[in-house]
């Protein structure tokens, strides 16, 4: 029993009907943020997402049940059990976050394609990298804004003001976005060589250290492709070793149809 419930819910046509599942109630819940749709179909968005929430809790009870205690070994199991428990939490008074917080549910389409896991696995791999970036870029960020503040905060106090904003208007200008008419020309205008001190941050800021974060992205996953392209290869050259042996094979057997002939 317990076998046939395994391979039924690791088949492929479950998984299927528990994304299609996912994508349905993700739409659903859009249609919930119109107050037309959720005037005209509230019992009915109340029934999809109470039919939703029973088939996934069904599905981890009886993951659970075939797995037992390896079931809580495994990280994405665990994420699929947290979702769905959230999802049964009752949004009484006082817990109307929970109502909200069912949208989390569509992060299980993460568990269920195989390819978003992959890249999501790859960027937990590059927390520490990214950590290390991220702690560069703050002791940049700090030491830019302190001198921002220092040079234009009198001038333009809603840029650069106090440290805060400084941090906030430096960030936008890593971003690039209207950096250039919008903040630097401006300043520009009361101190002509302020560019001197917008240029590098910009080069540094965004065209370095913020590409060293998509660097280590990109080689995480190329880490993660060296497995396949691995499998891969030695599928080929197992191929390639066949053929060789066929080809061999054939040869001996028109040498020996030649000694027969012979005879």
């Amino acid at each position: 029993m317990k076998k046939t419930i395994k391979v039924f819910i690791e088949s492929d046509r479950f998984q299927n009907f528990i994304m299609m599942l996912i994508i349905l109630n993700g739409v659903t819940m859009g249609f919930e943020t119109s107050k037309i749709f959720a005037s005209d179909y509230q019992s009915f968005f109340e029934w999809f997402n109470f039919l939703v929430i029973t088939i996934f809790t069904i599905e981890i009870v009886l993951r659970i049940a075939i797995h037992k205690t390896e079931f809580f070994k495994d990280s994405w199991s665990i994420f699929d059990f947290i979702i769905v428990a959230i999802s049964l939490i009752p949004a009484g008074a006082g817990l109307e976050i929970f109502r909200i917080l069912r949208v989390l549910r569509l992060f299980r389409l993460i568990t269920i394609v195989p390819q978003m896991k992959k890249i999501v696995t790859a960027l937990l791999n590059v927390i520490p990298g990214i950590a290390s970036i991220a702690a560069l870029l703050t002791l940049f960020f700090y030491i830019f804004a302190i001198v921002a503040t220092q040079l234009y905060g009198e001038r333009f106090p809603e840029w650069f003001g106090t440290l805060g904003e400084s941090f906030y208007t430096l960030f936008q200008i890593m971003t690039l976005e209207s950096w250039s008419m919008g903040i630097v020309r401006p300043i520009m205008e009361v101190y002509p060589l302020a560019w001197v001190f917008f240029i590098p941050f910009i080069f540094l800021a965004t065209f370095i250290i913020v590409n060293l974060i998509i660097a280590i992205v990109v080689d995480a996953m190329n880490e993660m492709n060296h497995p396949e392209e691995e499998k891969i290869a030695e599928k080929l050259s197992i191929d390639e070793e066949n053929k060789r042996e066929i080809k061999k094979l054939r040869e001996d057997i028109q040498e020996l149809k030649a000694l027969l002939l012979q005879k």
